[in-house]
């Protein structure tokens, strides 16, 4: 099985929230990323929980430890995204993670925010808080 985390997967392994233990479960199991996530990574710990930059760089190179090196964002992903976006009714920046874990090659994609159960050609979609 190769695994793909989605960012909110990430960040709850990185906090102390009640999911915390959880995703740390999953994610120290190994897994894909893509840059997309790191930079969602970015943005959470900035923004909406207010953390200094060091500790966010701290957290990006710990996230980076656990997982295979980050895919890249293509233009052949992006073209896959709105593909996607279009034929399944996904928001966009879904999609881009959606089409991260299959060029990835991944079968199971952790996300809470994708129906649990849901499948992309070969790719599940898990929820690993139920």
């Amino acid at each position: 099985m190769t695994a793909f985390f989605d960012t909110n997967v990430v960040a709850y392994a990185l906090d102390t929230q009640e999911k915390s233990p959880a995703a740390m479960t999953f994610l120290r199991k190994g897994g894909k990323i893509s840059v997309q996530v790191l930079n969602e990574l970015t943005n959470v710990w900035r923004k909406k929980l207010r953390r200094s930059w060091p500790d966010v760089e701290h957290g990006l190179r710990a996230v980076r430890d656990l997982t295979d090196e980050p895919l890249p964002l293509t233009v052949e992903m992006h073209e896959t995204a709105i593909a996607l976006a279009r034929d399944h009714n996904i928001p966009i920046y879904d999609a881009l993670i959606v089409a991260a874990a299959l060029e990835g090659g991944c079968d199971t994609l952790y996300s809470e925010d994708l129906q649990h159960g849901r499948r992309f050609a070969r790719l599940a979609i898990v929820n690993p808080f139920l």
